[in-house]
């Protein structure tokens, strides 16, 4: 008997899998909340909503559970303009960690596509109060810190 699921993509055999971030996603939110323990969290979040349910998102949990985004809410510090920078700072970074997908923030987006060049973001949400990290599969399970200047990484 199937049982209902809120995500009922991942509704496999009558099996509701429990979400679960993935690791990389778990290490660069926890990098995030050292290096700015006082920043606003009101955007943050990891699973989707019901909204995020009816689409495809990175949001949702695959059939495993594994959900593999992040949203960050842009105010780090007493304003909104840091932001600008560390999304900056993880495109590059994704251009050799592998566990990053894509990032989307202001209205930009950096993916593989252009070699992680920022182009226009064309999706319904601009992400201008969040920005929104995407990760592959290499990132369900490791862990290990991001190289990232603003966080603690090589300048």
């Amino acid at each position: 008997m199937r049982q209902n699921c809120f995500y009922p993509r991942n509704n496999l055999g009558g099996v509701c899998m429990k979400p679960w971030l993935c690791a990389a996603g778990v290490q660069l939110r926890d990098q995030i909340d050292t290096w700015y323990p006082d920043r606003r969290t009101t955007s943050d979040g990891w699973l989707g909503d019901a909204r995020h349910s009816t689409t495809k998102s990175d949001h949702n949990p695959d059939a495993d559970g594994c959900v593999r985004a992040i949203d960050i809410d842009s105010r780090l510090d007493t304003s909104e303009g840091i932001s600008i920078y560390l999304a900056d700072q993880i495109r590059k970074c994704a251009k050799t960690d592998k566990r990053i997908s894509y990032v989307i923030h202001n209205g930009m987006i950096a993916s593989k596509i252009l070699n992680y060049k920022w182009r226009k973001y064309r999706g319904f949400n601009k992400h201008i109060k969040h920005m929104h990290v995407s990760f592959t599969k290499l990132g369900d399970k490791d862990s290990k810190p991001f190289d990232i200047p603003l966080l603690g990484g090589k300048i």
